[in-house]
């Protein structure tokens, strides 16, 4: 496998490394299998991105609670939360201090600006989850902050350090989840973004650069299993050596059209295919996973596309499945079947020839929005394919393992507990938690707890 490998030596050689040199400091991050260097600026001697430096202005207009999410349809979630955080970045002085300020538009966006002419942008998207033991967590923010550092260098944009960015994550959830993120079991969704500010409309690396931070309201999911169409063979997401590996906007765009020729015709997003053998990729903007029985070991196998070529995004969801089943489903003990997990270039003609064979039990795509979703059906060249299980064993068991993690029903090292600004922390032992729970379930019956909330 080289492309982890091919990622550090990008970073490494170009904007990263001469930092590295300059500063003669680094962190160090794991993506895919490989460890990469991540630096603090790409700038010697200006400053850094430094959350402990957070200028911090409260609204005196906050926006209203909004206590029922029902109401908010997939894809149109523009309800964001009472506050965002701002960075600015240029060439010649590095990074000011960032701002948590009220949420609103972006102040100074040139119509020439970098991002709007070039698609200098990136992003990454997680979550914060309110625990059913009171408490706000959020999963793995680390992998997320360092995973767009990739991102933003691919792109020329500046380098920062991860640790800085997720912090500044962070502390707006400590000061929004009291208020938009009061009811156990649900979560709301964290959107950090980087664009080049730059106004000079030469092609050319961006002068000027902004970070921005801000949460979103989030449905409750649909759990109803998904149905793709595969993608056609004039279609492609995805190219070796290409950006599919990052996080940026031009991954996203140009693969709208297709995405509304699928839901056009009845399915719920694309399954991008690659190459004329058809290189199973992603599901939309998710990891796809398939569990077949080897027909030559008769063994079952979980089975994702690997990290090979930059197609492929390290999906932070994708990478945590693959580390549970390692750990939890590998062995042949207990009541339900061991399995093999394997990361692997395969094509749809194995997925189709499986199905056929009564090999194909389950397919299910990952990611933080669909979260862990059963495929029902997956349309290829006029064959419709359908899974033994349409809401397989194995992929309820994983989801149900990720939300014990992000709810606070398993203590884990991946879920990072907010300590939130009024509110007390994690409790520290189960009377403690029952307490809390009691608490919030008697703010819940109080009518005035609502009006309370939107008056924060």
């Amino acid at each position: 496998m080289s492309p982890p490998s091919a990622i550090q030596q990008s970073l490494t050689e170009s904007a990263v490394a001469s930092s590295i040199a300059v500063h003669n400091r680094t962190e160090t991050t794991n993506v895919g299998t490989a460890a990469v260097p991540v630096t603090s600026s790409s700038t010697p001697d200006l400053p850094e991105l430094d959350a402990s430096k957070l200028k911090i202005t409260i609204t005196k207009n906050p926006k209203p609670f909004i206590e029922d999410v029902s109401g908010i349809e997939w894809g149109n979630q523009d309800v964001c939360t009472d506050h965002m955080i701002t960075a600015k970045w240029t060439d010649a002085t590095g990074w000011e201090a960032p701002e948590l300020k009220p949420y609103g538009p972006l102040e100074d966006l040139m119509p020439t600006a970098s991002c709007l002419q070039y698609a200098t942008e990136c992003f990454e998207g997680l979550k914060a989850y309110r625990g059913y033991d009171g408490a706000v967590r959020m999963f793995r923010p680390n992998r997320n902050a360092a995973r767009m550092l990739i991102s933003s260098t691919r792109i020329a944009l500046p380098s920062f350090p991860p640790s800085a960015l997720e912090e500044l994550i962070k502390t707006l959830i400590a000061h929004d989840a009291p208020k938009w993120l009061p009811k156990p079991g649900t979560c709301i969704y964290v959107r950090p973004t980087m664009i080049g500010t730059g106004v000079a409309l030469g092609v050319q690396k961006p002068r000027e650069a902004r970070l921005f931070i801000v949460a979103a309201l989030f449905p409750i999911l649909d759990t109803k299993p998904m149905k793709l169409l595969a993608s056609s063979e004039n279609s492609i997401r995805a190219w070796p050596g290409g950006f599919g590996y990052a996080k940026v906007g031009a991954n996203y765009g140009p693969s709208l059209m297709a995405q509304k020729e699928a839901q056009s015709r009845g399915y719920d997003q694309i399954l991008w295919l690659f190459d004329k053998s058809c290189l199973v990729t992603e599901a939309g903007a998710s990891n796809f996973f398939v569990i077949w029985r080897n027909r030559e070991t008769n063994k079952l196998e979980l089975v994702t596309a690997p990290l090979d070529d930059k197609i492929i995004l390290n999906g932070v969801t994708r990478r945590s499945l693959l580390e549970l089943a390692r750990a939890r489903l590998t062995g042949t003990e207990g009541e339900i079947e061991g399995l093999d997990v394997i990361e692997r270039k395969y094509t749809m003609h194995e997925v189709v020839e499986a199905a056929q064979e009564g090999r194909l039990i389950e397919a299910f795509a990952a990611g933080t929005a669909y979260f862990v979703t059963s495929v029902i059906d997956i349309h290829f060249r006029g064959v419709d394919i359908q899974p033994l299980e349409k809401a397989g064993k194995y992929t309820l068991l994983l989801k149900n393992w990720l939300q014990g993690i992000v709810y606070g029903k398993e203590r884990h090292e991946w879920a990072h507990t907010i300590k939130e600004v009024g509110f007390k922390s994690e409790p520290q032992d189960e009377d403690e938690i029952e307490a809390l729970a009691q608490k919030i379930r008697e703010m819940k019956s109080n009518p005035a707890w609502s009006a309370a909330f939107a008056r924060v």
